[in-house]
């Protein structure tokens, strides 16, 4: 399979179906004039897996967090399902997974993952039943009781993930989850994720890495952003099918999206 046949790419992927996520000209400056992003455009419509990559300090951070209603655009336009970022999350449409696991370390799984029903006033017998529906989905149904000091860093990262499915979101934020582990568990949590994300009704994943391997393992097209000030210069689709196996990444087709985002990595 030769990358010039399925390796379309474009500037900004702008395309006519409707976009769950839409940036045209968004730009953050913080106040000590520190420009974080730049003119960056992006349309993400549903049930979409996007990673981003870039080097570090580009703004990939800051788009997420604007894209979360955390903080908010210097200029530009911005919407979520058709709102404000910050009604989108009102409205518990999106999750967010952190590079760190942030448990609560005196509480057990049931109730760290239960905690953002919790939150919502949500009755305890409702909370319990979808906190054991996501630690099922992740793996971890003979763990509800534990408290995170007795799990490895593998199964810490996968609480957090159900924590966040636990509200069923339509787009789930995951800034660099699976940086600080070991490349086994790595690959392991990868394979897990798709398998997620395949699971869900048209759930979108936007997933920050500055992994290649990873990017091109688990996108379908992959945001490649410039050094601070961050733009997105580039995208890159990967059209392998979903499922993925572990075959797929050694397949020539694999190195070939390698060397695809890696030569974009260096513009």
């Amino acid at each position: 399979m030769q990358l010039t046949q399925t390796q379309p790419r474009s500037m900004y992927h702008m395309t006519s179906e409707p976009a769950m996520l839409l940036m045209q000209n968004v730009a953050k400056t913080y106040p000590n004039e520190t420009i974080a992003v730049q003119d960056a455009t992006l349309q993400v419509k549903e049930g979409e897996f996007v990673c981003f990559v870039g080097p570090s300090g580009c703004g990939k951070s800051t788009i997420f967090n604007m894209i979360a209603g955390l903080t908010s655009p210097t200029s530009g336009l911005l919407t979520v399902f058709g709102s404000s970022p910050e009604e989108a999350r009102k409205q518990n449409k999106i999750a967010f997974v952190f590079q760190e696991h942030t448990l609560l370390p005196w509480a057990n799984l049931i109730e760290n993952v239960a905690m953002p029903l919790t939150l919502r006033g949500v009755p305890r017998r409702e909370r319990v039943t979808e906190a054991e529906r996501v630690l099922d989905l992740v793996g971890l149904k003979d763990y509800l009781r534990h408290l995170p000091r007795e799990l490895s860093g593998g199964m810490k990262m996968r609480v957090s993930i159900a924590r966040a499915l636990v509200s069923r979101p339509k787009l789930l934020l995951m800034d660099e989850p699976f940086g600080a582990l070991d490349e086994i568990t790595r690959q392991t949590l990868q394979n897990e994720l798709l398998n997620i994300w395949q699971q869900a009704e048209m759930m979108s994943v936007l997933f920050i890495t500055h992994n290649v391997f990873e990017a091109v393992f688990l996108s379908a097209r992959i945001a490649v952003m410039t050094p601070r000030p961050g733009k997105i210069v580039e995208f890159i689709d990967i059209p392998f099918p979903f499922p993925r196996d572990e075959e797929y990444r050694t397949l020539p087709v694999f190195g070939d999206y390698l060397r695809a985002v890696s030569g974009a990595l260096k513009h």
